[in-house]
């Protein structure tokens, strides 16, 4: 029962590093990757749908990026989105495509970033402490019903921090190399 209940908290908080891992794709670093615009919802006939969906994004150069839509009557619409979004890029549209020159970032627009990316981080630990007290809350429920003993409590209480601590140990590196993509000039 023990066992089983700690597996599902680390099923938990592994989605919740996931999570984090492809939240942190879309902060943008000095190079360019199609991860930064590829969840940018697009207003397409009324609903709100990924640029994925919409258009093929390409890396023609490290510092560009290069989306071609399906359907060509949505350069405009996917134009409008991008000079919307936080993302502080200028879209060039030559009537076929549209380019995004990415330019090197400043000193401070790294800094910012790296704050953002402490703000995601801190959001994922209090998620994954979250979800060992309500574990925790689950194990001492099952004591009181006489389902597990005193011991076994303990033992998955002792268990379920181990795990916890793997996993903030999980996000420091994730962050840790996050930001060191984003400092590098």
């Amino acid at each position: 029962m023990i066992k089983e209940t700690v597996k599902d908290a680390e099923n938990r908080m592994k989605s919740a590093l996931q999570s984090l891992e492809e939240d942190l794709t879309g902060i943008r670093t000095g190079r360019a990757t199609p991860a930064l615009v590829e969840k940018l919802p697009i207003d397409y006939f009324g609903m709100p749908t990924p640029l994925l969906q919409l258009a093929s994004i390409s890396v023609p150069e490290a510092r560009a990026l290069l989306i071609r839509p399906f359907d060509p009557s949505t350069l405009k619409t996917i134009e409008k989105s991008i000079l919307a979004s936080d993302l502080g890029l200028t879209p060039n549209n030559d009537g076929k495509a549209i380019r995004l020159n990415l330019p090197p970032l400043t000193e401070e627009r790294r800094r910012d970033l790296v704050k953002v990316v402490h703000t995601r981080l801190e959001e994922t630990r209090v998620a994954c402490r979250n979800i060992r007290r309500d574990v925790i809350k689950d194990l001492r429920d099952f004591e009181k019903e006489k389902m597990i003993s005193t011991d076994e409590l303990k033992t998955g209480e002792e268990e379920l921090q181990k795990l916890t601590d793997r996993m903030i140990e999980e996000i420091e590196k994730i962050g840790q190399k996050k930001q060191t993509e984003i400092m590098e000039v």
